[in-house]
């Protein structure tokens, strides 16, 4: 029989020292991306029909999979020591509303909810499926990071759309200005005008809309030029504060190595906690080996 704790380690992020948990990542992993080719091609008539029952019995297992994976999730959470809940139903609780909790639910509930409701036509849920590629977030905090990342830079984040949106509202005024009279179908309104200032502020350029007066034509390149300036900005803050968050947690973990170093012995709990933090940035063993032998190092002359 397994522990909550060894279900935990063999579920969640492996560390390249178990190769059980290994195995389950790249198995689970797998699964993930060949439900996502599955949707796909199944949304493709001549293969959808042709394929049916094949289509069918994958995803059958696929929901099994997913189904057992979230009870045992479920069950071995109430182990898990870096959680703010203190009781195993507050930590079970913790983890089923937590997102990745809501993205494993999302997984299996649009091939279970046809079964219960079967009277109603619920073919739509059928692209939900495609979320299940969220659940990579178990062993990927690229998501986390990006909202860490934009909740840090929040103000200047925050200044550069709203930059945005004076730009987008002043180039869809002044273009419906100057190009209603000769295009009406196309610039009507002020709300309609807003497609093409924000498809130019974005610097894609569908080219289905653009203006031909000579003025509209000079409102357009400036609207374009404010589009690029304002896209660098946005890339610029969040590459930084990806930048910034990489640094933080790496001087966080040498703060906690040199802390479990101070009378010379790295305890269970304390080397634990390194591991969590280990996992977080996705270092190897051989990293971490090094961080504490240049840690300890540094701690040799002051004795």
């Amino acid at each position: 029989m397994l522990s909550k704790q060894r279900t935990l380690e063999i579920l969640d992020k492996s560390s390249n020292g178990d190769r059980i948990g290994i195995y389950c990542d790249r198995f689970l992993s797998t699964l993930i991306l060949l439900n996502l080719i599955a949707v796909s091609l199944e949304s493709i008539a001549a293969l959808g029909q042709r394929f049916e029952t094949q289509f069918l019995w994958f995803e059958l297992f696929s929901v099994t999979i997913f189904g057992v994976e979230y009870l045992l999730r479920i069950w071995a959470s109430s182990a898990r020591e870096d959680s703010r809940f203190q009781t195993a139903t507050g930590r079970r609780l913790g983890y089923i509303f937590s997102f990745t909790g809501i993205i494993d639910l999302v997984a299996i509930l649009p091939s279970l909810l046809p079964l219960l409701l079967s009277h109603v036509d619920l073919r739509w849920l059928r692209v939900l499926r495609l979320f299940r590629l969220l659940k990579i977030s178990h062993y990927s905090t690229a998501l986390e990071d990006l909202v860490s990342a934009v909740r840090e830079e929040a103000n200047s984040f925050g200044a550069t759309v709203y930059l945005f949106c004076v730009a987008l509202f002043t180039s869809s005024a002044l273009m419906y200005v100057v190009e209603n009279r000769v295009q009406p179908e196309h610039f009507a309104s002020i709300p309609e005008t807003m497609w093409w200032s924000l498809i130019t502020l974005t610097t894609v350029g569908y080219g289905d809309v653009a203006p031909i007066t000579g003025l509209g034509k000079i409102i357009g390149a400036f609207t374009a030029l404010m589009g690029v300036c304002v896209v660098a900005l946005l890339t610029g803050i969040v590459a930084t504060a990806f930048a910034n968050q990489i640094d933080r947690r790496k001087l966080m973990l040498e703060a906690e190595i040199a802390t479990s170093l101070e009378d010379g012995i790295i305890t269970d709990k304390e080397l634990a906690r390194i591991r969590q933090m280990q996992k977080q940035m996705h270092l190897t063993d051989e990293h971490i080996q090094a961080i504490i032998e240049l840690m300890r190092n540094r701690e040799l002359p002051r004795e």
